[in-house]
């Protein structure tokens, strides 16, 4: 009697996540904040490149759970929508200085709804916080006694993604796997 075994590679699983990317110059400005920001409160400040706001953080899923997530994301239909980025803030837990639009359009929290739930269709445990829209500008921060003035930053968005979460000797990277259109 043969007894074939065959030797399958296991692909490893892949840390995800849905966001909203800004184009360079906007990505630029909000690095350019973040320098004046670490100027009033130290800290380490985020990537130019990993500037985003995330919309569902997803964690390691594995190839089956991947693939269910870009066929449902295909099937999203929601608005583009303009972020008014005026409000910076600092949480001292995490120590995490940030900056969100005071006033959330309705279509982010839409567009945060569809994805939790496809998230939750595919197999992923609900989110257990309430959505907070906010883009981290440093990690690691003292303490902010006062933030810097600055003129609040205008953010269309057209579009939403999903993105790759690597841990490297060099720091976090973060790639944008798959890009999918507003209407």
């Amino acid at each position: 009697m043969n007894s074939e075994i065959k030797h399958t590679k296991k692909v490893p699983a892949r840390r995800l996540f849905f966001a909203i990317w800004p184009d360079a110059a906007l990505s630029r400005r909000l690095d350019e904040l973040a320098g004046a920001v670490k100027k009033q409160a130290g800290g380490r400040v985020q990537k130019r490149e990993n500037i985003h706001l995330t919309l569902r953080f997803i964690g390691a899923v594995d190839a089956e759970t991947e693939q269910c997530l870009v066929e449902a994301a295909a099937t999203i239909r929601a608005e583009k929508m303009q972020l008014n980025l005026d409000t910076l803030g600092f949480w001292p837990r995490p120590r995490v200085a940030w900056i969100a639009p005071g006033q959330p359009p309705a279509a982010l929290a839409e567009l945060a709804a569809k994805l939790e739930a496809l998230c939750v269709a595919c197999g992923i445990e609900a989110e257990s916080r309430a959505f907070a829209p906010h883009i981290t500008l440093l990690r690691k921060v003292r303490a902010v006694q006062r933030m810097p003035e600055f003129s609040p930053l205008i953010w269309p968005v057209d579009e939403f993604v999903l993105a790759l979460s690597e841990t490297l000797q060099e720091g976090v990277r973060y790639t944008v796997l798959q890009r999918w259109s507003l209407v």
